[in-house]
């Protein structure tokens, strides 16, 4: 093999043999092919990468507590950052801009919910009267539809619960004292949610400093315009979901005043607030809305409701959110559909509500890398670095 001198006066390797080769020079040793070689090197990077995939991902389960209301404080500070930004433009300070961000998102969700209350105060009477009327057609229904079961049988069948229920004291006490602790969990998480949501709007540029401060000097500029390429998606996405949610709620009221339901725009409402949870929000609320119909109108209404609650549902997994929330994060729709479905089922509710906004800020922090060079910092603080061309 050809060596040459460098202009240093150090020597070079004119060719480069591959390792294929260099495992064949002496006869006794069998020649491997190159491609096993390659699917051999790209392996055990594959398997280091995973491990430490898999050690994160048992870090962040074991401390849920801690980082699912982080995750929701981070996605909070996505939706509201827009309204932080313009507070702070009109010289608001930081801490009263924040402030205000999160009592305005405070004083929608509770005249949401003062709006529903208000609704169903008003509309209670009627909707005691029709419920009792549909209570009256659905047992009828019982009796003379396909299921034949008269009243004597029901008698039997509500008397067979009540015996479960009296025989089952300590299941039920159980089961209550976890839903209780699972509400109490539910509460601190949303209190560290919204003390986390708070800070990050108040000083999240001071934090990414100094978190920015452990990459060594010669990644900060790409790592801070990576970061920043990866947040401008997080607010996208936030941004397009509450268009998803608005067009789940109009959905879901269009049925309503079809069927002529009470409560319609209480409906409307309680579908936007939940249908940012993906696809649980939806079935949640249309759930309540086939409820109500049930009672109030009785089963076809119930099953016509229904069929309008499952268009809603299709429409929001497979075209929705793969198509607005796929083109606000620069994604494919079928990387959406495939990522909701693979978060739920790793995750559940957790995952499905998470799984896009991470996909969304890998995919913009990998773009945002450029490999090809460092451009001027984002920051004003982080020095101009030039890549090495050598």
């Amino acid at each position: 093999m050809a060596i040459a001198k460098t202009p240093a006066g150090k020597t070079r390797a004119d060719d480069t043999v591959p390792l294929a080769e260099a495992a064949a020079d002496t006869p006794d040793t069998p020649r491997i092919p190159v491609g096993l070689v390659t699917a051999a090197s790209w392996s055990w990077r594959v398997l280091v990468v995973a491990g430490v995939a898999a050690l994160l991902w048992w870090a962040l389960t074991y401390f849920s507590a801690v980082s699912v209301p982080l995750a929701v404080a981070v996605l909070l500070t996505a939706l509201l950052a827009p309204l932080n930004g313009r507070l702070r433009a009109w010289k608001w300070p930081g801490v009263l801009a924040s402030i205000a961000s999160l009592l305005v998102m405070a004083l929608v969700v509770a005249g949401v919910f003062v709006a529903i209350g208000t609704q169903v105060v008003k509309e209670w009477p009627q909707l005691w009267v029709q419920a009792e009327a549909g209570i009256a057609t659905f047992l009828t229904w019982l009796a003379s539809g396909p299921l034949q079961i008269d009243q004597a049988q029901l008698s039997g069948y509500l008397t067979q619960l009540s015996d479960w229920v009296a025989n089952s004291k300590a299941e039920l006490a159980s089961a209550a004292a976890k839903a209780g602790v699972g509400v109490g969990h539910f509460f601190a998480g949303l209190a560290i949610a919204l003390i986390a949501t708070f800070f990050f709007l108040a000083g999240g540029e001071q934090l990414w400093g100094s978190v920015l401060k452990l990459v060594p000097r010669h990644y900060q500029v790409a790592t801070d315009r990576a970061v920043g390429r990866g947040w401008e998606s997080l607010v996208a996405y936030m941004r397009a979901q509450v268009l998803v949610a608005l067009v789940d709620a109009i959905g879901i009221l269009i049925g309503a005043l079809a069927l002529q339901l009470p409560m319609a725009w209480a409906l409307f409402a309680l579908t936007f607030v939940t249908a940012f949870v993906p696809v649980v929000g939806a079935v949640l609320a249309g759930t309540v809305a086939c409820a109500l119909a049930l009672v109030t109108h009785g089963p076809v209404s119930a099953l016509i409701m229904l069929a309008v609650t499952i268009a809603v549902m299709q429409a929001e997994g497979h075209f929705l959110q793969p198509i607005l929330l796929g083109r606000a994060v620069q994604l494919h729709p079928l990387a959406v559909l495939i990522g909701l479905a693979i978060g739920a089922t790793i995750a559940g509710i957790v995952g499905a509500l998470l799984v896009i906004p991470v996909l969304a800020f890998s995919a913009a922090f990998i773009r945002g890398l450029n490999p090809d060079g460092f451009p001027e910092p984002l920051r004003a603080d982080l020095p101009e670095v030039k890549a090495d061309t050598a």
